[in-house]
């Protein structure tokens, strides 16, 4: 069961890494203008992105 673990955090960081390191530029007026968010809008960002993921887990299964 670990080993899932650490396969999906594996998997996690090569897509997290993939925008910084293919367009360094877009990433980071992205991340200029993701930090200029409300909390609201973050938080809603957030729960987009676990939903999301819980649908997907659940589609492949």
């Amino acid at each position: 069961m670990a080993d899932y673990w650490l396969v999906a955090l594996a998997l996690m960081l090569v897509l997290e890494g993939m925008m910084p390191f293919l367009f360094p530029a877009a990433w980071r007026e992205t991340f200029l203008k993701i930090i200029r968010f409300s909390d609201a809008q973050l938080r809603f960002m957030g729960m987009t992105a676990m939903l999301s993921g819980l649908l997907l887990l659940y589609w492949a299964k």
